[in-house]
């Protein structure tokens, strides 16, 4: 399957700052083409900017959150309608500092990822365990609990239009990033989970590493057995970096 290599821009960047950077990387991808499919996921203000830089480019533009609602009374939320009306394809969920830092609930995140994919959005569900549930032999526990919950039910012809990205919590932002085996293993248990849930389907459903991904260590990350792209978040603010990363 095509891998996907994403952004996660996170709060970064004014739209000025924004354009800049994806019109560098636009013109770098533009001059030499990328087999993988790259995504920006950028803070509201600046996806209209984004998307523009990537108009004629091989790049998409993606949101980092979404309401599930059309429209309403929901102050300082935001809706498919407008993410997509400001050029985003792709929306992330349950990202961990949604769920840990702010306090969403897995079913919070499983009526936001249903809702954006009946709406037309691609969606890319984040998963991970925290270092104290990964040591005390909860990590399966926790990945499916979060699939379970995430996952929306019936058919939604997900294939083409649905990643889960894993990120162990303890390896994002810190400069930690898990070993081969470890990555091997649970994205292994992440493939076989998605089968239980998906059937055959399961099995094309792209799973992206996500945590401390660099220039320097991206090429082993993408090499490796059920690892179908990256989540890239402090090493992708800069254009130059993220295009190594991209071609790594």
């Amino acid at each position: 399957m095509q891998k996907i290599i994403a952004a996660n821009w996170k709060m970064y960047k004014t739209r000025q700052e924004a354009r800049e950077t994806a019109a560098a990387v636009a013109a770098a991808l533009s001059e030499q083409p990328t087999p993988h499919e790259v995504v920006v996921f950028a803070p509201f203000t600046a996806i209209a900017e984004v998307a523009d830089a990537f108009a004629a480019s091989q790049a998409q533009a993606g949101a980092q959150d979404v309401w599930p609602a059309v429209e309403g009374a929901f102050t300082g939320e935001i809706s498919p309608r407008m993410l997509q009306d400001a050029g985003a394809v792709w929306v992330l969920t349950g990202h961990s500092e949604r769920r840990h830092v702010l306090g969403e609930s897995d079913e919070l995140v499983g009526r936001k990822t249903a809702f954006a994919l009946e709406q037309g959005l691609k969606v890319m569900l984040c998963i991970g365990e925290k270092l104290e549930e990964r040591e005390s032999g909860q990590l399966e526990d926790v990945l499916r609990r979060q699939l379970d919950s995430g996952l929306p039910t019936g058919e939604n012809a997900l294939e083409g239009r649905f990643a889960v990205a894993y990120e162990p919590v303890w390896a994002i932002g810190t400069g930690k990033v898990a070993g081969p085996d470890e990555v091997l293993a649970t994205h292994a248990v992440v493939r076989r989970l998605l089968c239980e849930r998906l059937g055959e389907t399961g099995n094309r459903i792209p799973i992206l590493y996500g945590g401390s991904v660099k220039p320097a260590n991206a090429g082993n990350l993408i090499g490796l057995d059920n690892v179908d792209g990256l989540l890239i978040g402090g090493a992708s603010l800069d254009a130059q970096s993220f295009v190594q990363i991209i071609r790594a």
